[in-house]
């Protein structure tokens, strides 16, 4: 936050977004949610990057894009067509971080699971499929089926 924005955080947020939506043309709001939407998801890949330990060019090749297009969502927020598969990286992370030892998850995303056919975290992120990222992470950290 800044000083010019330190207002906000005086606000009941409800009270405000009911002020919102009462006095704002639709489209105008649209545009905001999307556009808050865009800003989140920003700071969900930032996250995903830091934690599985990734810098921009790896992160353009798992999502087949250019570096520089990887810089602008780090700047500019998350392209909408990228914002699913960002918001289940972040929901993995979140498991990962919870479970383990942050130094270790760089190494787990990385390793070969013979679960996964052979492949790894990574492995599938760059085949877009994130969805079963976070269906592997959770079966990872479900002890509720392990005997004692």
């Amino acid at each position: 936050m800044t000083a010019e924005t330190d207002w906000l955080m005086e606000l009941n947020p409800k009270e405000f977004a009911k002020s919102l939506v009462q006095k704002t043309d639709e489209a105008w709001l649209l545009e905001f949610t999307r556009s808050l939407d865009r800003h989140r998801a920003r700071d969900d890949f930032d996250r995903f990057l830091a934690v599985w330990n990734l810098s921009q060019q790896a992160a353009a090749g798992l999502f087949k894009i250019s570096r520089q297009a990887i810089g602008k969502w780090r700047t500019r927020g998350v392209p909408k067509e990228h914002l699913e598969a960002v918001a289940t990286l972040s929901a993995a992370t979140d498991l990962l971080v919870r479970s383990l030892k942050r130094d270790r998850i760089p190494a787990v995303v990385r390793r070969p699971s013979a679960r996964l056919g052979g492949q790894s975290l990574l492995d599938l992120v760059g085949a877009g499929r994130t969805h079963e990222v976070l269906i592997a992470c959770r079966e990872m950290f479900d002890f509720g089926h392990v005997h004692m």
